[in-house]
């Protein structure tokens, strides 16, 4: 099995893809603010997962990173919310990025939660 048949690292690449393209779509001054960190942010998630998993038979290494990659959906979180209060015209292209971004928070909560037991 690879981390690619989990489905919380499905959802989070393809959130990682909806920011990059979200943000792609931002003023030219924002590109490279603003958007820059919400790229970083939203495909850190996705990347972290990876990483995770191909460290999980350590515990304390999968554990690091599946911690690391809820860090970085909180951030991409925030980075959104910027975007909707900053950008008005954004707000309903932000509107369900927020949604599934606390979606994959819950499924990363529940994966980390499930490995202590």
């Amino acid at each position: 099995m690879s981390c690619q048949n989990l489905q919380v690292y499905q959802r989070a690449h393809e959130f990682g893809v909806a920011c990059h393209r979200l943000s792609m779509d931002l003023p030219k001054f924002e590109l490279f603010e603003s958007g820059s960190q919400l790229r970083r942010a939203s495909k850190s998630v996705s990347a972290n997962i990876v990483e995770g998993y191909g460290r999980r038979e350590y515990a304390a290494e999968y554990h690091r990173f599946l911690v690391i990659a809820l860090a970085s959906n909180d951030e991409a979180g925030e980075w959104l919310r910027y975007l909707a209060e900053c950008h008005p015209d954004k707000a309903s292209a932000v509107e369900p990025l927020q949604s599934e971004n606390q979606e994959i928070g819950r499924m990363l909560n529940r994966f980390i939660g499930s490995l202590g037991s």
